[in-house]
């Protein structure tokens, strides 16, 4: 009834600004539903399971076009937002949605560590130019209150209480002001570990990274924030497509640096957190949801996944 409601949303709007529609195909559905408005080269990105730790979802699609039409102005190589209507975000029917170009790639490429490393580094010189201000740790410090608040209840107390004060004792290691910007020091705000803080992609893992025909274009800005680049670092190092320690290596950074060891274990915990909302939704994502949850407990450092 969701994904319904929402391609139908999406397809009336397309419509309404001219885009004609005759087959809207559901690309993928799972924290976020996108769908093709075929034959139009334009996708709806429509939050579902994010909206339900986002309870003003608009605002995170706001930052998500503002920061993808900079680096796109900017030449960066990233899949922008449709020229060929407004891109939102738009408020329809009760559904909050954006519109994309569509890139047509090959989900199943993987980028060498050494390519992945040096194109995160290069995104994050050009997002260091980013004339707006972002939430400093939003998606890590603030996101996961709610999530927590949406398992109260239905996953085990004892494993929901730790999981709750692993998170109160990331923000107290990472925060700054809890979030509010405190703590500014000259060419931005300033993280808990000290360092300077930018605008970072948010989940700089390889399976935001698409090999189109264009070559290699990030993609889902929707976590974008402000933060240290060890964020950013962190969930590069954690990913299972490649060899992450190598990618951060090649980025220009030591993937033993003690000072991305609170971002691993944030990065860790966040993600935790989000497969098991995702299983609230689809209940036959509970396996997979119990396994992640099982491996935080038995590892809440992040270091293996």
């Amino acid at each position: 009834m969701v994904s319904r409601t929402a391609v139908s949303a999406a397809v009336a709007l397309a419509e309404e600004h001219g885009v004609r529609v005759r087959e809207p195909v559901v690309l993928n559905d799972s924290f976020n539903l996108r769908v093709h408005l075929r034959p139009a080269p334009i996708v709806a990105r429509i939050p579902t399971v994010t909206a339900l730790g986002r309870p003003r979802p608009a605002e995170a699609l706001e930052r998500e076009l503002a920061v993808a039409s900079h680096l796109h102005a900017s030449g960066a190589p990233v899949v922008p937002p449709s020229d060929l209507l407004p891109p939102g975000p738009h408020v329809r029917d009760g559904v909050t949605l954006s519109f994309w170009a569509y890139a047509e790639h090959d989900p199943g490429h993987v980028p060498a560590p050494d390519t992945a490393g040096r194109m995160l580094a290069e995104l994050h010189a050009v997002l260091r130019a980013f004339p707006g201000e972002l939430p400093l740790l939003g998606p890590v410090l603030h996101e996961p209150v709610r999530l927590l608040e949406l398992l109260s209840g239905k996953i085990d107390p004892d494993a929901h209480d730790r999981l709750r004060t692993a998170h109160a004792d990331l923000v107290e290691r990472l925060g700054t002001g809890h979030g509010t910007g405190q703590g500014e020091t000259e060419g931005g705000q300033a993280g808990g570990d000290g360092r300077a803080a930018q605008v970072v992609h948010g989940d700089a893992h390889p399976g935001n990274l698409l090999a189109t025909p264009a070559g290699l274009l990030w993609n889902d800005f929707e976590e974008c924030m402000s933060a240290p680049v060890g964020w950013d670092l962190a969930c590069l190092s954690r990913t299972t497509r490649l060899d992450g320690r190598a990618a951060v290596r090649a980025y220009g950074a030591d993937p033993d640096d003690p000072e991305l060891r609170a971002f691993v274990a944030a990065r860790g915990l966040q993600g935790t957190l989000w497969v098991l909302v995702r299983a609230l939704r689809f209940p036959e994502h509970a396996a997979g949801a119990r396994a992640a949850l099982d491996a935080w407990l038995r590892d809440p450092t992040g270091a293996t996944r």
